[in-house]
């Protein structure tokens, strides 16, 4: 039986930040570097996990870190790559 990378969830390890500190990219645990969008469409289907998705004031929908009270954890204190 062949396995898909698909088939083990992932979760965030690091990311790429623009010049304003934004993050445009993400590191998976499975090595796959996703764009923004990609990781949208990941953490909406459960592929990634640890991270949801909400839609901000403006409208526009964005990726956050799931609330565990661990500061340390969220997603703009993650390793940059």
């Amino acid at each position: 039986m062949e396995r898909s990378l698909y088939t083990l969830k992932e979760t965030f390890i690091a990311v790429q930040k623009n010049g304003d500190g934004d993050i445009e990219k993400f590191k998976t645990s499975n090595g796959r570097i996703l764009s923004y969008e990609q990781a949208l469409h990941d953490v909406n289907e459960g592929i990634v996990i640890g991270a949801n998705v909400f839609k901000g004031k403006d409208g526009e929908m964005y990726i956050r870190g799931n609330a565990d009270g661990d500061p340390t954890n969220n997603l703009d204190q993650l390793p940059t790559f």
